[in-house]
Protein backbone atom coordinates (compact mmCIF):
# COMPACT_ATOMS: atom_id res chain seq x y z
CA UNK A 1 0.00 0.00 0.00
CA UNK A 2 1.55 3.62 -0.90
CA UNK A 3 0.03 6.90 0.92
CA UNK A 4 0.56 10.04 -0.20
CA UNK A 5 2.42 11.62 2.04
CA UNK A 6 3.83 14.74 -0.03
CA UNK A 7 3.31 16.87 -3.33
CA UNK A 8 5.64 19.22 -4.24
CA UNK A 9 6.06 21.39 -7.30
CA UNK A 10 9.22 22.41 -9.71
CA UNK A 11 9.95 23.85 -13.16
CA UNK A 12 9.95 21.08 -16.00
CA UNK A 13 13.35 19.72 -16.32
CA UNK A 14 15.36 16.57 -17.15
CA UNK A 15 14.90 13.78 -15.00
CA UNK A 16 17.34 12.37 -12.88
CA UNK A 17 16.49 8.43 -12.39
CA UNK A 18 13.69 7.85 -10.28
CA UNK A 19 9.93 6.96 -12.20
CA UNK A 20 8.88 9.65 -14.49
CA UNK A 21 4.70 10.11 -16.04
CA UNK A 22 4.11 12.28 -18.66
CA UNK A 23 0.85 13.14 -20.26
CA UNK A 24 -0.20 12.06 -23.38
CA UNK A 25 -3.13 13.07 -25.94
CA UNK A 26 -4.84 11.07 -28.32
CA UNK A 27 -2.43 10.49 -31.45
CA UNK A 28 0.62 10.16 -29.15
CA UNK A 29 0.35 14.15 -29.10
CA UNK A 30 3.36 15.45 -25.71
CA UNK A 31 3.43 18.82 -24.39
CA UNK A 32 6.77 20.87 -25.18
CA UNK A 33 7.97 19.22 -21.62
CA UNK A 34 7.62 15.16 -22.40
CA UNK A 35 8.63 15.59 -25.98
CA UNK A 36 12.06 17.14 -24.72
CA UNK A 37 12.19 14.28 -21.82
CA UNK A 38 11.34 11.25 -24.15
CA UNK A 39 13.67 13.13 -27.41
CA UNK A 40 16.26 10.79 -26.34
CA UNK A 41 14.76 7.65 -25.93
CA UNK A 42 15.72 4.83 -28.10
CA UNK A 43 13.84 3.46 -30.88
CA UNK A 44 11.41 6.71 -30.43
CA UNK A 45 8.42 6.63 -28.06
CA UNK A 46 5.83 6.00 -30.98
CA UNK A 47 7.61 2.71 -31.54
CA UNK A 48 6.62 1.41 -27.66
CA UNK A 49 3.15 2.60 -28.45
CA UNK A 50 2.57 1.19 -31.47
CA UNK A 51 4.02 -2.62 -30.36
CA UNK A 52 2.01 -1.86 -26.83
CA UNK A 53 -1.26 -0.75 -28.89
CA UNK A 54 -1.54 2.86 -26.95
CA UNK A 55 -2.60 5.85 -28.89
CA UNK A 56 -3.57 7.88 -25.93
CA UNK A 57 -7.12 7.23 -25.22
CA UNK A 58 -8.41 8.53 -22.02
CA UNK A 59 -6.88 7.10 -19.00
CA UNK A 60 -5.24 4.46 -20.65
CA UNK A 61 -1.51 3.72 -19.98
CA UNK A 62 1.67 2.69 -21.12
CA UNK A 63 4.60 1.72 -18.75
CA UNK A 64 8.20 1.20 -19.96
CA UNK A 65 10.77 0.00 -17.29
CA UNK A 66 14.87 1.06 -17.45
CA UNK A 67 14.43 2.61 -20.93
CA UNK A 68 17.85 3.54 -22.73
CA UNK A 69 18.26 7.13 -23.76
CA UNK A 70 16.29 8.24 -21.13
CA UNK A 71 17.25 9.85 -17.59
CA UNK A 72 14.50 8.18 -15.92
CA UNK A 73 14.30 4.41 -14.38
CA UNK A 74 10.81 3.86 -15.35
CA UNK A 75 8.68 5.90 -17.76
CA UNK A 76 4.62 5.98 -17.46
CA UNK A 77 2.53 7.55 -20.39
CA UNK A 78 -1.00 8.47 -19.72
CA UNK A 79 -3.88 9.21 -22.11
CA UNK A 80 -5.57 12.31 -22.16
CA UNK A 81 -8.04 11.44 -24.97
CA UNK A 82 -8.85 14.61 -26.93
CA UNK A 83 -6.75 17.04 -24.87
CA UNK A 84 -8.51 19.74 -26.08
CA UNK A 85 -12.48 18.77 -24.67
CA UNK A 86 -10.88 18.04 -20.63
CA UNK A 87 -12.83 19.80 -17.65
CA UNK A 88 -11.99 20.14 -14.42
CA UNK A 89 -13.64 17.70 -13.48
CA UNK A 90 -11.42 15.31 -15.95
CA UNK A 91 -9.03 16.87 -14.58
CA UNK A 92 -9.01 15.99 -11.20
CA UNK A 93 -10.08 12.35 -12.51
CA UNK A 94 -6.46 12.32 -14.17
CA UNK A 95 -4.99 13.08 -10.88
CA UNK A 96 -6.46 9.93 -9.55
CA UNK A 97 -5.47 7.74 -12.48
CA UNK A 98 -2.00 8.76 -12.30
CA UNK A 99 -2.13 7.91 -8.66
CA UNK A 100 -3.51 4.79 -8.86
CA UNK A 101 -1.20 3.51 -11.21
CA UNK A 102 1.62 4.34 -9.01
CA UNK A 103 0.75 2.92 -6.45
CA UNK A 104 -0.26 -0.10 -8.33
CA UNK A 105 4.22 0.12 -9.53
CA UNK A 106 4.68 0.14 -5.62
CA UNK A 107 7.20 3.22 -6.57
CA UNK A 108 8.18 5.53 -3.22
CA UNK A 109 9.12 9.17 -5.70
CA UNK A 110 7.15 9.96 -8.68
CA UNK A 111 8.26 12.69 -10.71
CA UNK A 112 5.27 14.06 -13.18
CA UNK A 113 5.76 16.25 -16.20
CA UNK A 114 2.45 17.74 -15.95
CA UNK A 115 2.15 19.83 -19.11
CA UNK A 116 -0.61 19.18 -22.05
CA UNK A 117 -0.43 19.37 -26.05
CA UNK A 118 -0.62 22.36 -27.92
CA UNK A 119 -4.33 23.65 -27.91
CA UNK A 120 -4.93 22.54 -24.26
CA UNK A 121 -5.37 24.99 -21.24
CA UNK A 122 -3.30 23.66 -18.70
CA UNK A 123 -4.16 26.75 -15.69
CA UNK A 124 -2.62 26.53 -12.02
CA UNK A 125 -6.53 26.06 -10.83
CA UNK A 126 -6.41 22.74 -12.99
CA UNK A 127 -2.84 22.03 -11.75
CA UNK A 128 -4.22 22.07 -8.30
CA UNK A 129 -7.52 19.66 -9.67
CA UNK A 130 -5.17 17.54 -10.77
CA UNK A 131 -3.68 17.28 -7.36
CA UNK A 132 -6.39 17.17 -5.72
CA UNK A 133 -7.67 14.20 -7.33
CA UNK A 134 -4.33 12.31 -6.72
CA UNK A 135 -4.91 13.28 -2.94
CA UNK A 136 -8.52 12.20 -2.83
CA UNK A 137 -7.92 8.74 -4.26
CA UNK A 138 -4.99 8.20 -1.96
CA UNK A 139 -7.45 8.34 0.57
CA UNK A 140 -7.45 5.09 3.09
CA UNK A 141 -9.30 3.91 6.53
CA UNK A 142 -7.40 1.60 7.98
CA UNK A 143 -7.20 2.65 11.39
CA UNK A 144 -8.00 -0.21 12.74
CA UNK A 145 -6.28 -2.73 11.49
CA UNK A 146 -3.81 -3.73 14.01
CA UNK A 147 -1.74 -6.55 11.62
CA UNK A 148 -1.01 -5.06 8.28
CA UNK A 149 0.63 -7.94 5.57
CA UNK A 150 4.09 -6.02 3.78
CA UNK A 151 2.05 -5.85 1.13
CA UNK A 152 -0.48 -3.28 3.37
CA UNK A 153 1.96 -1.70 5.35
CA UNK A 154 1.90 1.69 3.94
CA UNK A 155 4.51 3.25 2.25
CA UNK A 156 5.22 7.20 1.44
CA UNK A 157 4.81 8.13 -2.03
CA UNK A 158 6.17 11.73 -2.68
CA UNK A 159 5.17 13.34 -5.91
CA UNK A 160 6.56 16.07 -7.58
CA UNK A 161 4.24 18.19 -10.21
CA UNK A 162 7.11 19.71 -13.06
CA UNK A 163 4.73 22.38 -14.44
CA UNK A 164 5.69 25.99 -16.33
CA UNK A 165 4.64 28.05 -12.94
CA UNK A 166 5.45 26.34 -9.84
CA UNK A 167 4.84 29.58 -7.69
CA UNK A 168 1.44 30.14 -9.18
CA UNK A 169 0.54 26.13 -9.27
CA UNK A 170 1.74 26.06 -5.67
CA UNK A 171 -0.69 29.18 -4.40
CA UNK A 172 -3.50 27.04 -6.18
CA UNK A 173 -2.94 23.89 -4.76
CA UNK A 174 -2.85 25.57 -1.19
CA UNK A 175 -6.43 26.56 -1.33
CA UNK A 176 -7.20 23.42 -3.09
CA UNK A 177 -5.38 21.35 -0.50
CA UNK A 178 -7.65 22.63 2.16
CA UNK A 179 -10.71 21.71 0.37
CA UNK A 180 -9.52 17.79 -0.08
CA UNK A 181 -8.77 17.75 3.85
CA UNK A 182 -11.94 18.97 4.25
CA UNK A 183 -13.00 16.19 2.37
CA UNK A 184 -10.91 13.41 3.90
CA UNK A 185 -12.14 14.92 7.00
CA UNK A 186 -15.77 13.97 5.95
CA UNK A 187 -14.99 10.73 4.86
CA UNK A 188 -13.00 10.30 8.27
CA UNK A 189 -16.51 10.89 10.13
CA UNK A 190 -18.81 8.90 7.98
CA UNK A 191 -16.16 5.89 8.48
CA UNK A 192 -15.64 6.02 11.89
CA UNK A 193 -17.36 3.32 13.63
CA UNK A 194 -20.13 4.17 15.89
CA UNK A 195 -19.23 3.10 19.27
CA UNK A 196 -16.11 5.56 18.91
CA UNK A 197 -18.20 8.88 17.31
CA UNK A 198 -21.08 9.38 19.67
CA UNK A 199 -22.60 12.80 19.66
CA UNK A 200 -20.03 14.11 22.38
CA UNK A 201 -16.88 12.82 20.02
CA UNK A 202 -18.63 14.48 16.97
CA UNK A 203 -18.93 18.06 18.52
CA UNK A 204 -15.17 17.56 20.18
CA UNK A 205 -14.35 16.95 16.39
CA UNK A 206 -16.65 20.40 15.29
CA UNK A 207 -14.39 21.83 18.01
CA UNK A 208 -11.30 21.26 16.48
CA UNK A 209 -12.11 23.60 13.72
CA UNK A 210 -11.16 26.62 16.25
CA UNK A 211 -7.50 25.96 14.41
CA UNK A 212 -8.74 27.63 11.72
CA UNK A 213 -10.25 30.42 12.79
CA UNK A 214 -14.17 29.13 13.45
CA UNK A 215 -15.79 30.21 16.38
CA UNK A 216 -17.31 26.83 17.38
CA UNK A 217 -20.45 26.93 20.33
CA UNK A 218 -21.94 23.09 21.84
CA UNK A 219 -25.29 23.38 22.92
CA UNK A 220 -26.09 20.57 25.09
CA UNK A 221 -29.15 18.67 26.57
CA UNK A 222 -30.28 21.70 29.12
CA UNK A 223 -29.64 24.28 26.57
CA UNK A 224 -31.56 22.37 23.77
CA UNK A 225 -34.67 21.86 26.45
CA UNK A 226 -34.44 25.20 27.23
CA UNK A 227 -34.85 26.62 23.46
CA UNK A 228 -37.87 23.71 23.36
CA UNK A 229 -36.31 21.02 20.72
CA UNK A 230 -38.33 18.57 21.93
CA UNK A 231 -38.57 17.12 18.48
CA UNK A 232 -34.63 16.65 18.23
CA UNK A 233 -34.53 15.57 21.67
CA UNK A 234 -37.76 13.43 21.31
CA UNK A 235 -35.08 11.29 18.81
CA UNK A 236 -32.16 11.46 21.60
CA UNK A 237 -34.03 10.03 24.60
CA UNK A 238 -33.30 6.13 24.11
CA UNK A 239 -29.95 6.88 23.71
CA UNK A 240 -27.62 6.81 27.03
CA UNK A 241 -25.62 9.27 24.90
CA UNK A 242 -26.43 12.73 25.10
CA UNK A 243 -27.26 14.69 22.03
CA UNK A 244 -25.41 17.81 20.75
CA UNK A 245 -26.34 20.66 18.69
CA UNK A 246 -22.66 22.13 17.48
CA UNK A 247 -22.19 25.54 15.84
CA UNK A 248 -19.75 26.94 13.89
CA UNK A 249 -19.16 30.39 12.55
CA UNK A 250 -16.71 31.95 10.13
CA UNK A 251 -16.54 35.29 9.62
CA UNK A 252 -14.70 36.06 6.38
CA UNK A 253 -17.50 38.22 5.16
CA UNK A 254 -18.53 42.05 5.67
CA UNK A 255 -18.93 42.44 9.29
CA UNK A 256 -22.88 42.68 9.93
CA UNK A 257 -23.70 40.79 6.21
CA UNK A 258 -26.09 37.95 6.38
CA UNK A 259 -24.46 34.50 6.49
CA UNK A 260 -24.64 31.33 4.41
CA UNK A 261 -26.13 28.98 6.71
CA UNK A 262 -25.67 24.84 6.60
CA UNK A 263 -27.40 22.73 8.53
CA UNK A 264 -26.71 18.77 8.94
CA UNK A 265 -28.57 15.58 10.36
CA UNK A 266 -25.87 14.20 12.35
CA UNK A 267 -27.20 10.74 13.45
CA UNK A 268 -24.31 9.40 14.42
CA UNK A 269 -25.94 5.95 14.13
CA UNK A 270 -29.55 4.51 13.61
CA UNK A 271 -31.53 1.86 14.82
CA UNK A 272 -34.24 2.75 13.45
CA UNK A 273 -35.57 3.24 17.58
CA UNK A 274 -39.18 1.35 18.27
CA UNK A 275 -40.13 1.36 14.85
CA UNK A 276 -36.64 -0.89 14.69
CA UNK A 277 -34.52 -1.95 11.16
CA UNK A 278 -33.64 -4.54 9.80
CA UNK A 279 -30.69 -6.49 11.12
CA UNK A 280 -29.35 -6.44 7.47
CA UNK A 281 -27.48 -3.86 6.30
CA UNK A 282 -28.17 -1.97 9.84
CA UNK A 283 -23.72 -1.53 10.34
CA UNK A 284 -24.27 0.83 7.30
CA UNK A 285 -26.69 3.23 9.43
CA UNK A 286 -23.18 4.54 11.34
CA UNK A 287 -22.86 6.51 8.08
CA UNK A 288 -26.13 8.65 9.09
CA UNK A 289 -24.52 11.70 10.16
CA UNK A 290 -22.94 11.86 6.43
CA UNK A 291 -25.05 15.15 6.39
CA UNK A 292 -23.26 16.60 9.77
CA UNK A 293 -19.94 15.22 8.62
CA UNK A 294 -20.27 17.27 4.84
CA UNK A 295 -21.70 20.49 6.65
CA UNK A 296 -18.18 20.16 9.01
CA UNK A 297 -15.90 18.92 6.43
CA UNK A 298 -16.95 22.55 4.04
CA UNK A 299 -16.81 24.28 6.83
CA UNK A 300 -13.09 23.09 7.34
CA UNK A 301 -12.88 23.82 3.18
CA UNK A 302 -13.76 27.37 3.89
CA UNK A 303 -12.14 28.33 6.65
CA UNK A 304 -8.95 26.93 5.68
CA UNK A 305 -9.05 29.10 1.99
CA UNK A 306 -10.07 32.11 4.31
CA UNK A 307 -13.00 32.40 1.96
CA UNK A 308 -14.61 36.30 1.96
CA UNK A 309 -17.94 34.98 3.40
CA UNK A 310 -19.94 34.74 6.47
CA UNK A 311 -20.68 30.70 6.65
CA UNK A 312 -22.87 29.22 9.41
CA UNK A 313 -22.22 25.82 10.14
CA UNK A 314 -24.98 24.32 12.73
CA UNK A 315 -25.01 20.38 13.33
CA UNK A 316 -27.70 18.40 15.57
CA UNK A 317 -26.33 15.33 16.72
CA UNK A 318 -28.01 11.89 18.29
CA UNK A 319 -28.24 8.74 18.50
CA UNK A 320 -31.71 6.64 17.90
CA UNK A 321 -31.62 3.52 19.69
CA UNK A 322 -34.84 1.48 20.97
CA UNK A 323 -34.50 1.62 25.11
CA UNK A 324 -36.98 1.77 27.59
CA UNK A 325 -37.36 5.47 27.35
CA UNK A 326 -37.33 5.23 23.61
CA UNK A 327 -39.96 7.62 21.29
CA UNK A 328 -42.79 5.55 20.47
CA UNK A 329 -45.40 5.51 17.41
CA UNK A 330 -48.20 7.53 18.38
CA UNK A 331 -46.35 10.47 20.03
CA UNK A 332 -46.71 13.79 19.78
CA UNK A 333 -44.13 16.15 20.36
CA UNK A 334 -43.58 19.98 19.89
CA UNK A 335 -40.73 20.99 17.79
CA UNK A 336 -38.78 24.35 18.85
CA UNK A 337 -40.88 26.89 16.37
CA UNK A 338 -44.44 25.53 18.31
CA UNK A 339 -45.24 23.23 15.19
CA UNK A 340 -47.02 19.90 17.14
CA UNK A 341 -45.72 16.35 15.05
CA UNK A 342 -47.30 13.22 15.76
CA UNK A 343 -44.42 10.29 15.58
CA UNK A 344 -45.90 7.61 13.07
CA UNK A 345 -42.68 6.08 12.50
CA UNK A 346 -39.70 6.53 14.65
CA UNK A 347 -37.43 5.84 11.41
CA UNK A 348 -37.95 8.68 10.03
CA UNK A 349 -36.02 10.57 12.33
CA UNK A 350 -33.82 13.04 10.64
CA UNK A 351 -36.49 14.92 9.94
CA UNK A 352 -36.92 15.57 13.51
CA UNK A 353 -33.60 15.99 14.30
CA UNK A 354 -33.33 18.80 10.88
CA UNK A 355 -36.80 20.35 12.50
CA UNK A 356 -35.42 22.39 15.33
CA UNK A 357 -31.98 22.81 13.98
CA UNK A 358 -33.29 24.66 10.57
CA UNK A 359 -35.65 26.42 12.72
CA UNK A 360 -32.97 27.62 15.58
CA UNK A 361 -30.34 28.38 12.82
CA UNK A 362 -33.34 30.85 10.42
CA UNK A 363 -34.35 31.92 14.10
CA UNK A 364 -31.11 33.22 15.69
CA UNK A 365 -28.88 34.26 12.42
CA UNK A 366 -31.38 35.36 9.71
CA UNK A 367 -29.38 33.73 7.15
CA UNK A 368 -29.39 35.03 3.62
CA UNK A 369 -29.77 31.40 2.45
CA UNK A 370 -29.94 28.27 4.06
CA UNK A 371 -28.92 24.38 3.18
CA UNK A 372 -29.73 21.43 4.89
CA UNK A 373 -27.87 18.34 3.69
CA UNK A 374 -28.92 14.77 5.10
CA UNK A 375 -29.04 10.87 4.55
CA UNK A 376 -32.82 11.30 4.65
CA UNK A 377 -34.83 8.86 3.09
CA UNK A 378 -34.17 5.62 1.41
CA UNK A 379 -36.70 6.88 -1.51
CA UNK A 380 -34.23 9.29 -2.89
CA UNK A 381 -32.01 6.09 -4.10
CA UNK A 382 -35.21 4.74 -5.85
CA UNK A 383 -35.68 7.73 -7.75
CA UNK A 384 -31.80 8.56 -8.54
CA UNK A 385 -29.85 5.32 -7.36
CA UNK A 386 -26.01 6.36 -5.69
CA UNK A 387 -25.09 8.93 -8.45
CA UNK A 388 -26.91 11.74 -8.39
CA UNK A 389 -28.36 13.93 -4.67
CA UNK A 390 -31.81 14.73 -4.73
CA UNK A 391 -32.34 18.48 -4.73
CA UNK A 392 -35.55 20.51 -3.31
CA UNK A 393 -35.74 24.07 -3.30
CA UNK A 394 -38.23 27.10 -2.10
CA UNK A 395 -36.36 29.46 -4.13
CA UNK A 396 -35.04 28.89 -8.01
CA UNK A 397 -32.17 31.10 -8.07
CA UNK A 398 -30.86 29.49 -4.90
CA UNK A 399 -31.54 26.38 -7.11
CA UNK A 400 -30.14 27.19 -10.13
CA UNK A 401 -27.15 28.34 -7.99
CA UNK A 402 -26.57 24.92 -6.20
CA UNK A 403 -27.29 23.01 -9.79
CA UNK A 404 -24.65 25.05 -11.67
CA UNK A 405 -21.67 24.80 -8.64
CA UNK A 406 -22.47 20.92 -8.53
CA UNK A 407 -21.41 20.58 -12.17
CA UNK A 408 -18.80 22.74 -11.28
CA UNK A 409 -17.86 20.15 -8.23
CA UNK A 410 -18.52 17.51 -9.96
CA UNK A 411 -21.19 16.10 -7.16
CA UNK A 412 -24.07 16.25 -9.00
CA UNK A 413 -27.81 17.09 -8.09
CA UNK A 414 -30.83 16.45 -9.19
CA UNK A 415 -33.96 18.54 -8.57
CA UNK A 416 -37.41 17.32 -7.26
CA UNK A 417 -40.67 18.60 -6.68
CA UNK A 418 -42.10 20.42 -4.12
CA UNK A 419 -45.66 21.97 -3.93
CA UNK A 420 -48.83 22.29 -1.36
CA UNK A 421 -50.43 18.75 -2.92
CA UNK A 422 -47.89 16.87 -1.27
CA UNK A 423 -48.68 18.15 2.12
CA UNK A 424 -51.93 16.62 2.32
CA UNK A 425 -49.79 13.56 2.42
CA UNK A 426 -48.06 14.43 5.97
CA UNK A 427 -51.97 16.45 7.20
CA UNK A 428 -52.75 14.63 10.18
CA UNK A 429 -55.91 14.67 12.83
CA UNK A 430 -54.12 14.21 15.76
CA UNK A 431 -51.07 17.25 15.20
CA UNK A 432 -50.11 20.08 13.39
CA UNK A 433 -48.07 17.37 10.85
CA UNK A 434 -46.94 13.59 10.79
CA UNK A 435 -43.50 12.83 10.62
CA UNK A 436 -44.20 10.49 7.46
CA UNK A 437 -46.81 10.03 4.96
CA UNK A 438 -45.89 6.35 3.96
CA UNK A 439 -44.25 4.71 0.35
CA UNK A 440 -45.19 7.30 -1.57
CA UNK A 441 -43.05 10.26 -2.40
CA UNK A 442 -40.92 9.88 0.21
CA UNK A 443 -38.47 11.75 -0.28
CA UNK A 444 -40.91 14.93 -1.92
CA UNK A 445 -42.59 14.52 1.68
CA UNK A 446 -39.82 14.54 3.54
CA UNK A 447 -38.69 17.45 2.13
CA UNK A 448 -41.97 19.51 2.46
CA UNK A 449 -41.79 18.99 6.27
CA UNK A 450 -38.70 20.35 6.22
CA UNK A 451 -39.64 23.51 4.44
CA UNK A 452 -41.67 24.15 7.35
CA UNK A 453 -39.37 25.08 9.73
CA UNK A 454 -37.20 26.93 6.60
CA UNK A 455 -40.19 30.03 7.47
CA UNK A 456 -39.22 32.60 4.70
CA UNK A 457 -35.48 32.14 4.28
CA UNK A 458 -34.41 31.03 1.00
CA UNK A 459 -33.87 27.52 1.52
CA UNK A 460 -32.62 24.00 -0.39
CA UNK A 461 -32.81 20.61 0.90
CA UNK A 462 -29.98 18.17 -0.17
CA UNK A 463 -30.79 14.14 0.12
CA UNK A 464 -27.65 12.32 0.29
CA UNK A 465 -28.39 8.82 1.12
CA UNK A 466 -26.92 7.75 -2.18
CA UNK A 467 -24.25 9.83 -2.32
CA UNK A 468 -22.47 9.86 1.22
CA UNK A 469 -21.77 6.38 1.38
CA UNK A 470 -21.40 2.83 -0.73
CA UNK A 471 -21.56 5.05 -4.18
CA UNK A 472 -19.78 3.42 -6.65
CA UNK A 473 -16.04 3.69 -6.38
CA UNK A 474 -14.30 6.62 -8.93
CA UNK A 475 -11.05 7.76 -9.74
CA UNK A 476 -11.13 9.97 -7.22
CA UNK A 477 -13.26 7.70 -4.11
CA UNK A 478 -12.09 4.14 -3.22
CA UNK A 479 -13.23 4.25 0.03
CA UNK A 480 -17.07 3.82 1.38
CA UNK A 481 -17.61 6.65 2.73
CA UNK A 482 -17.47 9.50 -0.17
CA UNK A 483 -17.02 12.90 1.62
CA UNK A 484 -20.04 13.97 -0.78
CA UNK A 485 -21.06 17.32 -0.20
CA UNK A 486 -17.84 19.37 0.70
CA UNK A 487 -17.01 20.83 -2.51
CA UNK A 488 -20.26 21.37 -3.93
CA UNK A 489 -21.04 23.21 -0.90
CA UNK A 490 -17.35 25.27 -1.22
CA UNK A 491 -17.69 25.75 -4.52
CA UNK A 492 -21.13 27.60 -3.78
CA UNK A 493 -19.66 29.58 -1.25
CA UNK A 494 -16.94 30.76 -4.04
CA UNK A 495 -19.08 31.00 -7.21
CA UNK A 496 -22.08 32.78 -5.49
CA UNK A 497 -21.89 34.41 -2.12
CA UNK A 498 -17.99 35.68 -2.07
CA UNK A 499 -16.84 39.36 -2.34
Amino acid sequence: MTKLAKISFSRIAPPKGGMSVILAGEGLKLGNGASELVSGLAGGLQRFADIAGFSGKMKSSLDLLAPAGLGSDRLMVIGLGKSEELSKDDWRSLGGVVLSALQKAKTEAATIVLDAPEGTELSNELVAEFAMGAKLRAYTFDAYKSKKSDDEKPKDLKLTLQVADPKGARKSWTTSEGIADGVILARDLVNEPANVLGPVEFAKKAEELAMLGVEVEILGEKEMKKLKMAALLGVAQGSVRPPRLAVMRWNGGKKGAAPVALVGKGVVFDTGGISIKPAGGMEDMKGDMGGAAAVVGAMHAIAARKAKANVIGVIGLVENMPDGNAQRPGDIVAAMSGTTIEILNTDAEGRLVLADALWYTQEKYKPAIMIDLATLTGAVLVALGNLNAGLFSNNDDLAENLLSSAKTSGEPLWRLPLSKDYDKIIDTPNADVKNTGGRWAGSITAAQFLQRFANDVPWAHLDIAGTAFGAPKDDICQSWASGYGVRLLNQLVADHYEG
